[in-house]
């Protein structure tokens, strides 16, 4: 019996990632992200990766990395889908927010703590607010 031929883990995720940067670029720029703010919702790789990726729309993008982007490209759908216009879509993520999730802070500044946890809970928020 021939042994199967295993494919490394990181194929499927090395396809994903020109895709996955072109939208979180996309998505960075219209919220008009920094850099460093950019760099945070990625997960914080270090600076030389970071700008490699934002030039070549290539690399290696962690689980971790895809996981993050994937939570942000929700967030920005579901914000599409609540706000007709693409103007209030994008600038909710800066907007002061009174829901106890937000405590008064902003959608942005509670996905800035770094975590994927925060990313997580914000995209739940506001596919709850969905239906």
């Amino acid at each position: 019996m021939k042994a199967a031929v295993a494919l490394p883990a990181c194929a499927p995720r090395r396809d994903l990632t020109g895709p996955a940067l072109r939208a979180f670029f996309n998505i960075t720029r219209r919220w008009e992200l920094t850099a460093d703010q950019e760099r945070v919702l990625l997960g914080n790789p270090g600076r030389s990766t970071f700008f490699r990726w934002k030039r070549d729309l290539d690399g290696a993008l962690s689980q971790d990395t895809l996981e993050r982007i994937s939570y942000l490209l929700g967030i920005w759908k579901a914000l599409q889908i609540l706000f007709p216009e693409p103007s209030q879509a994008d600038a909710w993520v800066r907007r002061a927010n009174d829901a106890p999730l937000f405590g008064g802070q902003s959608a942005l500044e509670r996905m800035l703590a770094g975590q994927v946890a925060d990313l997580y809970s914000v995209r739940r928020y506001l596919d709850a607010q969905r239906g």
